[in-house]
């Protein structure tokens, strides 16, 4: 089942306080950048995030869903709902997150 336009709006909305959130498509579903890093997607309408130290740390509770077949676990968002959280959650996760890859030209 591929994710809704509608819940990536959503999910994009409960992120607003952030700067520099971005997404890209990708078959069906959505990958989520922060500071041009990847932090998380939006995979058969879950709200997912890589499981770094810090996210582990303040989402011991969180549990682990595969995003696709054949791919790693990432931790599942509950409470989407609570945006200081979630500015919290990234803030803290995006040191720990390896620095986007140079393209070849």
């Amino acid at each position: 089942m591929a994710s809704t336009k509608d819940y990536l709006d959503y999910v994009l909305e409960q992120l607003s306080e952030l700067d520099d959130i971005s997404y890209r498509a990708m078959m069906g579903e959505y990958v989520l950048y922060f500071q041009g890093k990847v932090f998380g997607g939006i995979y058969d309408n879950r709200f997912l995030v890589k499981p770094t130290k810090f996210a582990k740390a303040l989402m011991p509770d969180a549990p682990y869903e595969l995003p696709y077949e054949g791919a790693k676990e990432m931790l599942m968002i509950e409470d989407i709902e609570d945006r200081d959280f979630l500015s919290q959650l990234l803030n803290a996760m995006v040191v720990e997150l390896p620095a986007p890859k140079k393209k070849k030209k």
